[in-house]
């Protein structure tokens, strides 16, 4: 009897190491994938409370699907730390005064000056506001909708812009014009913006190639314009979801150009356009090597000339800004640039962009293969390289920043109109947005 006992406690210590030994194992398989939505709770909490003063990342981001298991703590000091179960793919983020929070440990980065609004044109029309006007608005806020499908709508800003004046304005409660919002992709637009006054300043080219010194094979050949227009040809997944290259990259990659440069080329150069936030932070990474800068060339070359004194881009663990997603601004300094870009990148009468840069950035040239219709040089653009039209609601030369959850900046040239659309709109589809409609509303309100 004692034998039998002894051989069934062993069989059962064994059984006990093998589930260790498996579960061990498991965790460690799927540690890349954990590591990414705890590095993505403890970012969207430490930045929501550094930038916007908000502490309900739940409700102010889209949803991460470790929710149910994540834990999150904040220090003293403002860094989130956030685990599964309190234990597990431990990630903290760590706040670093004017630029925001970084996932892991942050570089060391120089101080940046404080930014004079004075130069932000941006004001309230003189007029009364037009009734038309605030009613399109509160269309696009879901007015006619019942409480459920209104929040799950999220306008939280709408911005209109008439001949560079604001001539309606709304925001959802819990914010207001000095309420900073994340652009998420809307970031490229304005990476775009910073290309085009590198090139007024003769530091870069469109056509300028060998833009890594690894890229000692064809991608050698990929240029700044190939890197805009997302047809690079590096291989790339902008899936969002847990292990994926965009959110590898951004929650677990210290160095997130050196990420997306290190993979392989999976299409010709040029000949397939495959959207890839990875393309743009290789661009940056380019644009401040090639200016012999830090990350304070956006404040230097764009903030401040136009009075950008909420706009925030945060950097990874090297200190290069994350110009695919990560650039925080109030609605209306998401205007200004919208504005900024409606004058072909005049400003206060000083040219700061090429003449004709917004006519180029707007112009569609789409290689024979496809996954981003209507995208052109990081602008989307209604009218399509054949000549038709995304959204026959919005006029031909309408085009736009768009961001992850709804955030869009509209500019229509035709009719001197700018839009500013912000919100948290998790499942909503473009087209149900309301924002199409709401430019194509003020669109016919003005030309009355």
């Amino acid at each position: 009897m004692a034998t039998r006992r002894r051989w069934v406690l062993r069989t059962l210590l064994g059984l006990l190491g093998l589930l260790v030994i498996a579960l061990v194992a498991g965790y460690w398989y799927a540690r890349p994938l954990l590591l990414t939505g705890t590095g993505y709770a403890a970012h969207n909490a430490c930045a929501l409370a550094e930038l916007s003063g908000r502490t309900d990342a739940a409700s102010d981001l889209p949803p991460n699907p470790l929710l149910p298991y994540l834990r999150t703590s904040t220090d003293d000091d403002g860094s989130v730390t956030a685990s599964v179960f309190g234990l597990l793919a431990r990630q903290t983020a760590t706040p670093i005064e004017g630029y925001g929070c970084t996932v892991g440990d942050p570089a060391d980065l120089p101080p940046r000056e404080p930014i004079d609004p004075s130069a932000n044109t941006i004001v309230a029309s003189a007029g009364a506001e037009d009734p038309a006007i605030q009613e399109a608005i509160g269309r696009a806020f879901g007015d006619d909708l019942d409480e459920a499908a209104r929040e799950d709508l999220g306008t939280r800003a709408v911005v209109v812009l008439s001949g560079g004046q604001v001539v309606g304005e709304r925001y959802a409660d819990g914010f207001d014009e000095q309420t900073r919002q994340l652009g998420w992709s809307m970031s490229k637009s304005v990476a775009s913006l910073l290309t085009g006054r590198l090139v007024q300043e003769d530091v870069v080219t469109l056509d300028d190639s060998g833009l890594r010194p690894e890229w000692t094979d064809d991608r050698a050949d990929i240029s700044i314009e190939d890197l805009l227009r997302m047809r690079s040809g590096l291989a790339w997944d902008e899936t969002y979801d847990l292990g994926t290259p965009i959110t590898e990259m951004l929650y677990m990659a210290d160095d997130m150009a050196g990420f997306a440069a290190d993979q392989p080329l999976a299409a010709p150069i040029g000949q397939v356009q495959q959207y890839s936030s990875g393309s743009t932070n290789i661009l940056c990474s380019a644009l401040l090597d090639r200016a012999d800068a830090d990350a304070r060339l956006a404040d230097e070359l764009l903030f401040a000339p136009l009075g950008l004194s909420s706009a925030v881009w945060e950097t990874d663990g090297t200190g290069l800004p994350v110009c695919s997603s990560y650039l925080w601004a109030t609605p209306r300094d998401w205007a200004a640039l919208g504005q900024f870009a409606l004058q072909d990148g005049v400003w206060d009468g000083q040219r700061l962009l090429p003449e004709g840069w917004m006519t180029t950035s707007a112009t569609v040239v789409t290689p024979a293969e496809s996954d981003a219709d209507g995208y052109a040089l990081s602008w989307w653009a209604n009218q399509r390289s054949d000549g038709s039209l995304r959204f026959p609601v919005l006029p031909n030369d309408a085009y736009w920043m768009s961001g992850h959850d709804g955030q869009r900046v509209y500019v229509v040239p035709s009719a001197d109109l700018v839009v500013v659309r912000m919100g948290f709109s998790p499942g909503v589809e473009a087209e149900d947005l309301r924002a199409n409609e709401l430019v194509g509303e003020v669109v016919d309100i003005l030309a009355r």
